[in-house]
């Protein structure tokens, strides 16, 4: 062994303890928080937590408005992100090299990928509630959440469409098919089972978002469901923070009831995503 290979295999070992503890130490505390949660609130889930309304009694608290109120958010954020995210990836990818259009856009993507959830929340209180006069609403809740997950969209959709390879799109070009043609029947199907993944990881992350809503003021206590779009809501996340910035002890178990049902819900939204990568992947 040379006189320099000690201090290298020194390093190298040094610098994999450094890499490897970075990784146990996070994940240990992750395990002992969720050990935690799930203790604290594991006992307090049954069938009346998910049909009870809020109440001052946390034996008698339930999570109905939250758990409702989160799904319309999530379906109505999905019916304005999902359109527009995957028409720019398709503009930007397929019609982007001739475009003017298309480096604006690219900018623009960029720097909202990385701008802070908080401030999404501010720009839905200033354009949707105030200047559009939408209101605390449910449909301002959602507009501005499919502001905060389009930038992951658009980013998810032009990888995927990415991985097509171009002699496919020739090939189809060279059989007559329009570009449109070739898109619709040849690019989208092939990039389907990336697409898919990527905006069901973006409609989880909405699902769990609580600093923009509560921005533009999304009711912390609510004894009702939406009954449209124009109503009040709240989501689970926020009923959450209510019960945790409560004082009483039963309210803190309602808290970490809440969070183990947040939890089994994204879980099994990303392992959804996982699953039907690698069937449509084998299908193909």
């Amino acid at each position: 062994m040379t006189q320099g290979a000690r201090p290298r295999r020194r390093s190298e070992r040094a610098f994999l303890f450094l890499a490897v503890a970075a990784v146990v130490i996070p994940l240990a505390c992750l395990v002992l928080l969720l050990a935690d949660v799930l203790q604290v609130g594991l006992g307090r889930i049954d069938l009346s937590f998910f049909t009870s309304f809020p109440s001052r009694k946390a034996e008698l608290a339930g999570i109905l408005p939250g758990l409702v109120g989160s799904v319309y958010l999530v379906l109505l954020t999905a019916a304005v992100a999902l359109p527009l995210g995957i028409g720019a990836a398709i503009y930007l990818e397929e019609y982007g090299s001739g475009a003017r259009l298309a480096p604006l856009i690219e900018v623009n993507v960029a720097n909202l990928a990385g701008v802070p959830s908080i401030i999404y929340g501010l720009l839905g209180l200033g354009v949707f509630v105030r200047a559009l006069e939408l209101g605390r609403s449910l449909i301002s809740g959602a507009l501005t959440m499919a502001l905060l997950v389009l930038p992951m969209v658009v980013v998810v959709s032009r990888e995927a469409l990415r991985t097509v390879p171009h002699s496919l799109r020739e090939a189809s070009l060279a059989l007559g098919a329009t570009r449109w043609q070739t898109i619709r029947r040849v690019v989208l199907p092939s990039a389907y089972p990336a697409i898919l993944t990527g905006v069901i990881l973006a409609i989880s992350r909405a699902f769990g978002e609580t600093a923009p809503l509560v921005v533009i003021g999304a009711l912390t206590y609510v004894t009702f469901v939406p009954d449209g779009v124009d109503a009040p809501f709240t989501v689970l996340p926020i009923q959450i923070f209510n019960w945790v910035s409560r004082p009483q002890e039963s309210f803190l178990v309602n808290a970490a009831a809440g969070i183990v049902v947040l939890l089994v819900t994204m879980l099994l939204l990303n392992a959804t995503a996982v699953y039907l990568r690698e069937r449509l992947q084998k299908a193909r």
